[in-house]
């Protein structure tokens, strides 16, 4: 046989067997997926805990119960609060959830940390999920260091404050140090800086690059006035009351904007960094998880191109899939090819680090 025929019988061969080996994986994807759904359905529902997200409650719950007829029980609140609960039911014996959607600092420091999780990695079967060309960095990313539980869907570079430009215009915050300006006495309003959420996260990000001193002024000599509830931060904003905001966010302000309201995000202060953070939540799966089938299929769908898209378009936040439309989304939330950023989620970081800074600024608050 020459040379050329040996070719082409190499060539016959992969065209013959590459079919059947692509048809059997498909179908045992396809197997598994199928008894997985049908096992699911059996269980009833899904429950999901996160935050109180109305693009969870309006867009995600009622696609996920369209396409796959899985009730889904959304237990809101915030994580400290759900961490609570968690901690006094399993305490009895109770294991209600299934699927947590939280923060960083519950994620880590609670869920992992007091081994409230099982893995969600073997829980991921759909092709378009386990496929690494699908995903930035290559594959599914974890946030845990055996890459198994804590899992990320989301990278997006973090404002810095918000304002109203009726009252405060761009060119006056050019620096945090602006924020310091006796103009601004009395017209600042953050979350509570001291407790667990966007109110220590920020002064964490404040404290950890300018130091003590400037906490101590922002917080206490330019007496900003603290809430814990998010909405009523945004419209102070819109209003003017407090014209400075230093923990809104793009998806409470949004529907503001569109009624004319002149809320800008500040993503550039000279003298801070950005930072990326995996808002609006990353996603862990419960140990005893009470419907195991469906929150595999919960998981599995919430990874896909289809609802990502959707959390990106109606919260502003940036995915880590490669096929999601990001020409919507502002430009500064995008990470910048070459440009290091603070990540808030690395574990060493959120476990330990911020941990730390946090604890100092409530030392520090606490003396005044």
């Amino acid at each position: 046989m020459t040379a050329a025929l040996k070719k082409l019988a190499v060539l016959l061969l992969l065209i013959t067997f590459a079919p059947s080996g692509v048809q059997a994986q498909s179908a045992d994807w396809q197997k598994a997926w199928d008894e997985t759904l049908a096992a699911a359905k059996k269980e009833g529902k899904v429950v999901v805990a996160g935050s109180p997200d109305p693009v969870m409650r309006n867009e995600i719950i009622p696609k996920f119960v369209s396409r796959f007829g899985i009730p889904v029980e959304f237990i809101a609140g915030q994580s400290s609060q759900i961490a609570g609960r968690v901690r006094t039911e399993r305490s009895s014996g109770i294991y209600s959830i299934d699927v947590y959607m939280a923060g960083a600092s519950t994620s880590v420091n609670v869920l992992y940390a007091e081994k409230m999780l099982d893995p969600v990695k073997p829980l991921l079967l759909l092709p378009e999920v386990t496929d690494g060309s699908k995903w930035k960095r290559g594959k599914p990313l974890f946030a845990d260091p055996e890459e198994q539980f804590i899992f990320m869907l989301f990278g997006s570079v973090d404002s810095l404050i918000f304002i109203n430009t009726d009252y405060v215009k761009p060119e006056e915050m050019r620096a945090a140090k602006d924020l310091l300006n006796p103009k601004w006495t009395g017209k600042i309003a953050s979350e509570d800086p001291t407790a667990s959420g966007s109110g220590s996260n920020s002064s964490v990000h404040f404290y950890t690059q300018l130091g003590p001193d400037f906490i101590k002024k922002l917080y206490i000599d330019q007496k900003p006035v603290i809430s814990r509830d998010r909405r009523q931060l945004t419209d102070w904003l819109a209003r003017g009351t407090y014209p400075i905001c230093l923990t809104c966010r793009a998806d409470d302000a949004r529907a503001l904007q569109k009624e004319g309201f002149k809320l800008e995000q500040i993503f550039e202060l000279s003298d801070m960094q950005n930072r990326v953070n995996s808002a609006p939540f990353l996603v862990t799966l419960a140990n005893k998880a009470p419907h195991p089938n469906a929150a595999r299929v919960f998981i599995n769908w919430l990874a896909t191109k289809e609802a990502l898209e959707i959390y990106s378009r109606d919260y502003d936040a940036v995915t880590l899939r490669t096929d999601v439309d990001e020409s919507f989304l502002d430009p500064r939330t995008v990470p910048r090819p070459g440009v290091t950023y603070p990540d808030d989620t690395d574990l060493a970081w959120v476990a330990t680090g911020r941990r730390e800074a946090a604890e100092k600024v409530r030392e520090l608050l606490k003396k005044h």
